[in-house]
Order: structure tokens, then sequence, then C-alpha cells
């Protein structure tokens, strides 16, 4: 990867940003876009470029690719749970609006702006997740947006090509999310994730940058999903 120039939205924290702390020790040129300004600060920290983006903002998007000049390989780890755990009858229509601005609209919001600027032979690559596969009670517009985003970058890779487009799909990885999601009962549940899967243990943030990094560098993936979910489709 060495002298890519790799843009990652939503690289500020978790498995985007050990993606791009991956790349940086391979040579890349990466550069992180998020909203938070204080994980943006401190990836700064850490040598990489930043850059603040709303995903779901077109504007914002636009304005991130304008200046960005030309690209290798954009990715796209952006996501937003907040309200987006609720029973179907207790869901407002906002937070479901707002779960799929970031899951499901940012990204093609982001392919939209990057062709563009994306060298012939380049990809885009989503993050996609099991909620799509072995979804959980409450979670409907989560698990329909994760399952959007396959058939979105099949068709993008045919419209987009030589771009190639793909997904990456994790299963349940140790990252800050869980710290929104379960609070103190973060390790609880993690914990009782890890018993049921063929694995034996929930993921960690630098095993997903490894699938990352496998469909950036294969030149001839383009429209495919790479599960890395530690065997949790098979129970």
């Amino acid at each position: 990867m060495k002298n890519t120039r790799v843009l990652i939205v939503g690289g500020s924290s978790g498995m985007g940003l050990a993606l791009a702390e991956r790349l940086l020790s391979e040579g890349a040129e990466v550069t992180v876009a998020g909203r938070s300004r204080d994980r943006l600060a401190a990836a700064s920290r850490t040598g990489l470029r930043t850059a603040r983006v709303d995903v779901a903002d077109e504007a914002e998007v636009r304005a991130l690719f304008h200046a960005s000049g030309e690209l290798d390989h954009v990715v796209v780890t952006a996501a937003d749970v907040t309200g987006a755990y609720l029973p179907l009858g207790e869901f407002p229509l906002e937070n479901a609006r707002a779960v799929l601005a970031v899951k499901l609209l940012g990204p093609w919001l982001v392919a939209k702006h990057a062709a563009p600027v994306l060298a012939p032979g380049g990809s885009l690559t989503f993050t996609s997740g099991i909620a799509a596969y072995r979804p959980s009670p409450n979670s409907s517009v989560l698990a329909a947006a994760n399952g959007a985003l396959p058939a979105l970058a099949r068709s993008l890779a045919v419209e987009l090509a030589p771009i190639r487009v793909n997904v990456v799909s994790p299963g349940w990885v140790d990252t800050p999310i869980w710290d929104t999601l379960a609070g103190p009962a973060k390790h609880e549940r993690l914990g009782a994730m890890a018993a049921r899967l063929p694995a034996g243990r929930v993921g960690r943030p630098e095993e997903v940058a490894e699938a990352f990094l496998a469909v950036l560098r294969n030149g001839f993936l383009t429209g495919e999903t790479l599960h890395v979910d530690g065997g949790h489709r098979l129970v």
C-alpha cells in the first residue's frame, strides 16, 4: 500500500481507525474523516491527516472530495446507532431516517462524489454488519440498512467500473461503540456472544482492518461482500 492515497470516512475510531493506522504503517497517505472533533484531534496526533465531514450532509461530502485530490481507495466505516434499537411500535420515523442517512445514504453520497476523483482500478469499500444476516429484536432499520449495502455495492460495481466496489461485513467486534450500546454491561454482553461463536471470542478491530486490506489489495475483486464475523452467520 506504499504511496497509495486512501480516505476513510468514519476512520477516527474503532475499525476505521485500526485500518488507518495499519495503512499508515505500510506507507500509505491516509486521511480520516468524521464528525467528532475530539476523535479527529486524537487521530491527528498519530500522524494521520484528518477532515471533518457529516456523511449524511451532501454539501459536506461534496466539499470533502472536492478538496481531496485524486484517491486510490475510499472506505466508509461511518455508523450512528443512537436511537437505532427500539421496538417497531416505538420506533420514531425521525430515528429511522437518521439511521438510513448515515448507514445507507451516506455511503451512496460518498460513492456519488468520490467516483470522479478515484483512480481507474481504485476501490470503494462499504461496511455492512451481522445485523443483516442474524438480526436481533428491535433492530429492524439497522438490519435493513446493512442488508441493502451489498446490493448497492453490486449495482455500483457495474455502474462505476473499472472502480471496484465491495463490502466488508463484520460481526461483533470490541470497539468503543459498545460503550454506547451496552454501557456497564459491555463485557457481559460481549462475553455471552463469545461463548456462542465458533471462533470462541468476539473480534478485534485489527482483524477487521486486515479484511479491509485484503479487499483493497485484490484488484480482481468487485461487487463482493467479505464476512468477518467469527462464524456468527452459522449459529
